[in-house]
Formats: structure tokens, C-alpha cells, sequence
């Protein structure tokens, strides 16, 4: 009877193999996270309060800059922060923002974003659904992916409502 050896370093090699493929199908792609493995509680509270509190690794740093710069005109709203507060989110942002961008590609809008487009715009969805009174815009990333606000966007856990 053959005796079985197990490697440590094939051990170790398999156990990076499974988590690098389950980490791609909760939020990661291409091997970088959406979401921080520590969150900020000013985040979710001040950016959570109004919408889903954005996973900062949809956005490259500038955006994320520029985002926090201008609070006051926030998207048609006024969501201006102490100065603290404004300055704490933002180092969170830009600390676990992506690092897949150049600089000319810094979207103020995650749905401005190119990745977003090739996704979510490339005729795969119909454009009626972002209508919807379940979905209402697309920037509602949660009507769809229900993890959303824990950075997971796994594609096969996709549900559009009707």
C-alpha cells in the first residue's frame, strides 16, 4: 500500500488556490478588493445613512478625492461633514480605493466607470430596468445584488426585480 505525503507547501498552494477563487466570486476582481477587510464606522454611518455605502475598491483614489471634495453639491444633495468626519472617510476611501485605474480614468460616478458600462450597459440588460420602481437608477446597486453593502457582487447571485 502506497503511504499518501502531503507537501506542506502543495497543502499551502491548494488553500490559496480555493480562497483566491472564492474571494473572485464575493466582490473581487482581477485579485482586488471592493471591500476593505475592516471597515469604517463614520463611513457607513454618514455614507450609509443615504445610500448603500459604496465599497471604496469601485473607485480609484482621485475619485474618491474628488467625491469628498465636493460634499456640499453631493449629487443634487448637501452632504457636507465636519471637517473630521470628512477627513476620516476620505483617508478611508483613498487608503481601499482600486489600484486598476491611471489617473485619466477617475469617474466621479461608479456608473460613469468604463468596468460598469462593459457590465451593466453592454445590452445584456434591458434598459427598462433601471426605470423600474424596484431598481429606480442604476446607482441602486443593491436592488440587484443583494450583497451589496458588503462589497459582494457575485455575479451568480444576481436577482433584477421585476
Amino acid at each position: 500500500m502506497m503511504k499518501r505525503i502531503q507537501s506542506p507547501l502543495l497543502v499551502m498552494l491548494a488553500m490559496l488556490t480555493v480562497t483566491g477563487a472564492q474571494s473572485k466570486h464575493n466582490g473581487e476582481e482581477r485579485g482586488h478588493p471592493v471591500m476593505p477587510a475592516q471597515a469604517n464606522a463614520k463611513w457607513q454611518t454618514e455614507c450609509g445613512g443615504c445610500h448603500v455605502a459604496f465599497a471604496p475598491g469601485l473607485l480609484p483614489a482621485a475619485s474618491w478625492k474628488n467625491v469628498m471634495s465636493g460634499l456640499a453639491k453631493h449629487f443634487g444633495s448637501d452632504a457636507s461633514l465636519t471637517p473630521q468626519d470628512a477627513t476620516e472617510i476620505s483617508n478611508f476611501l483613498v487608503k481601499n480605493a482600486s489600484n486598476r485605474w491611471t489617473a485619466s480614468t477617475a469617474p466621479l460616478q461608479i456608473t460613469e466607470s468604463s468596468w460598469f458600462k462593459a457590465k451593466h450597459l453592454s445590452g445584456e440588460i434591458n434598459p427598462n430596468v433601471w426605470n423600474r420602481p424596484s431598481v429606480k437608477n442604476k446607482s441602486n446597486c443593491i436592488a440587484c445584488h443583494g450583497g451589496a453593502n458588503k462589497g459582494l457582487f457575485d455575479e451568480r447571485t444576481v436577482r433584477i426585480p421585476k
